[in-house]
């Protein structure tokens, strides 16, 4: 079965992946040829050998546990982002009944230790810098995804994580245990093939997982509920985004706007303009905050990496899941229309003009834009 939706370069069960691994032994040529339509370039030799090895390891280890008819998410890409999962297993949790998602970080690594005392950092020796430790990767990704697909909002808890590194002995990568594992972080190795095969029946029914499949895939891509609360907490009594004069009006402008087209369904632009130190930055970090408390799901973007840094930064000292609401403009280049209810795109240039002023522009046409406000 060919890709089923953008986010992703194959999907199938696991019994008929197991399949087509055995008969036609080409899995990894499919995968490159997927990947080729997708990105517009070959992938890396080394991604293709972790194709050739670690995806059939997992599909054995499902099939071996029974778990054939759970469908294979492979390389689904994180909305928003250019990272992309190994693979998320997608099926029906054996108690509950309800949608159930593994999402598994596959590691053909044999050995691998702290840096310098740090368990996050991980030195192996195929690599010449250190990478973050696979328990903390699988656990980044969990988060993220939860964050932004709608289809999980209203249970979180139906994601999981695992990184599975199915060449390694125990002794040889003991040390990344020192991250602490959880629900959405842990680890497997070649030594524990029976517990790993236990936590998947753990997790998943020996049921048919194209339903929640389908519904991972379909689902809208925004922030989610708990995310942009915790937004707009960071940003309610902040000192600095306290906003006067043409500020205030600018402001007021963009909330009207908002409001508008909620109610007229017709899209909405404004723009604000003023020069360095105007403080445009700070008017959109308060249309993020109000819009955030009203439930209206938003994101920022700007084409300035040093920018969405500071940016990130500001807003999520404390919290730093509120990190990931701060995007790049070429994040939104294959996004669905009507995904996000407002984008706020913040250039972060400008030349000496004066303080900020906002001029409505004439609403689009319903299908002139991909966001209504």
């Amino acid at each position: 079965m060919l890709p089923g939706g953008d986010f992703l370069l194959f999907r199938e069960s696991a019994a008929s992946l197991a399949n087509r691994t055995r008969l036609e032994g080409r899995l990894a040529e499919l995968l490159s040829e997927n990947f080729l339509h997708r990105h517009g370039h070959k992938p890396h030799a080394a991604e293709v050998r972790s194709w050739e090895r670690s995806i059939p390891a997992l599909t054995h280890a499902l099939v071996e546990a029974g778990l054939g008819e759970v469908e294979m998410l492979v390389e689904y890409g994180l909305p928003l982002t250019s990272k992309r999962a190994d693979v998320i297993l997608a099926g029906v949790h054996p108690v509950s009944g309800e949608p159930s998602y593994v999402v598994v970080e596959l590691k053909q690594w044999t050995e691998a230790q702290p840096v310098d005392e740090d368990p996050l950092r991980c030195s192996v020796p195929s690599y010449r810098e250190p990478v973050l430790n696979p328990i903390e990767q699988v656990r980044g990704y969990c988060d993220y995804l939860v964050s932004f697909n709608g289809a999980l909002e209203q249970n979180p808890d139906s994601v999981t994580g695992v990184a599975f590194l199915h060449n390694a002995a125990e002794a040889r990568v003991a040390g990344l245990r020192e991250v602490e594992e959880d629900h959405r972080g842990r680890m497997y190795t070649a030594d524990q093939r029976g517990a790993f095969l236990d936590y998947l029946r753990s997790r998943l029914a020996a049921k048919p997982g194209a339903a929640a499949a389908d519904d991972l895939l379909q689902a809208r891509v925004r922030p989610s509920r708990q995310l942009m609360a915790v937004a707009a907490d960071e940003v309610r009594n902040r000192e600095q985004f306290v906003l006067l004069d043409e500020q205030r009006l600018a402001y007021e402008t963009v909330m009207a706007a908002v409001r508008k087209a909620h109610r007229s369904n017709r899209k909405q632009v404004v723009v604000v303009t003023g020069g360095p130190g105007s403080g445009k930055s700070v008017i959109a970090l308060s249309v993020l905050g109000d819009l955030y408390r009203r439930g209206v799901s938003a994101l920022h973007a700007t084409g300035s990496q040093s920018f969405t840094k500071t940016m990130r930064k500001v807003a999520g000292a404390r919290k730093p899941e509120v990190q990931r609401l701060f995007r790049y403009f070429n994040s939104f280049m294959e996004a669905e229309p009507n995904d996000i209810d407002v984008l706020v795109c913040d250039e972060a240039h400008g030349s000496a003009r004066p303080p900020p002023t906002a001029t409505r522009r004439p609403p689009c046409a319903p299908d002139a834009r991909r966001w209504r406000s």
